[in-house]
């Protein structure tokens, strides 16, 4: 079990852990952009209305295997094969840039020995190319990535997965993720949450919650 070491918590269940999102809160999603640089934007927009891509994204996070399920896309939709290879092949820049004054807000906070932990819908193949792109990813605490887990967010079972894996009380636990419907699930589950917009505003609510100096979160 990971413990806030140094910090003198009282009895009212302040906020002990940070749990972040990864996408668009530590490092920007953007596949309509990716997509729009390989086959144009025209293009881009009947392929998103034609194949089920982001359907089967979806099916990946859940646990798909990805090569299968991009094999078996490329099979049935072969006048898009230029847009799925690139999604098979490229689709890690897609995944970019990170978002800098987050990735030091999540270092300040384990500087500060706050625990942090990533709670992401991400597949198990493209998460550990992140991680080779993007080292700080591998510099949680506690990490529960969803296709690892076959859970999805919002299911609440995700949630309640990491409250048991991570010793925390809902109520400890502080949640950044950009989607609405996360962060409602979370709540609903007795979470902190910060709907995420922009890094500047969860520094402000780091500080506001006493987790970090204003210094610290620049």
């Amino acid at each position: 079990m990971v413990t806030a070491k140094g910090r003198d918590r009282d009895n009212n269940m302040s906020v002990r852990a940070v749990v972040f999102d990864i996408g668009n809160v530590l490092v920007e999603w953007r596949p309509e952009e990716f997509l729009d640089r390989y086959i144009g934007e025209a293009r881009r927009r009947a392929f998103l209305e034609t194949v089920p891509i982001m359907h089967v994204n979806d099916e990946i996070d859940a646990g798909r295997d990805f090569d299968e399920a991009l094999e078996s896309l490329l099979a049935t939709y072969p006048d898009w094969t230029d847009a799925l290879t690139a999604w098979r092949d490229r689709i890690i820049e897609s995944i970019a840039p990170p978002l800098d004054h987050s990735v030091r807000l999540l270092r300040a906070l384990r500087r500060a020995d706050v625990p942090v932990l990533a709670l992401s819908n991400f597949g198990a193949k493209m998460f550990a190319v992140a991680q080779r792109e993007y080292p700080f990813l591998e510099e949680f605490d506690q990490t529960y990535v969803s296709a690892h887990l076959e859970l999805i967010k919002p299911d609440p079972a995700i949630y309640a997965h990491l409250e048991a894996q991570s010793g925390f009380a809902p109520a400890e636990l502080l949640f950044a993720d950009d989607r609405q419907e996360n962060i409602e699930t979370a709540a609903a589950r007795g979470w902190n949450v910060h709907h995420f917009d922009r890094p500047q505003t969860l520094a402000d609510r780091l500080v506001s919650e006493g987790l970090l100096t204003e210094e610290a979160a620049q």
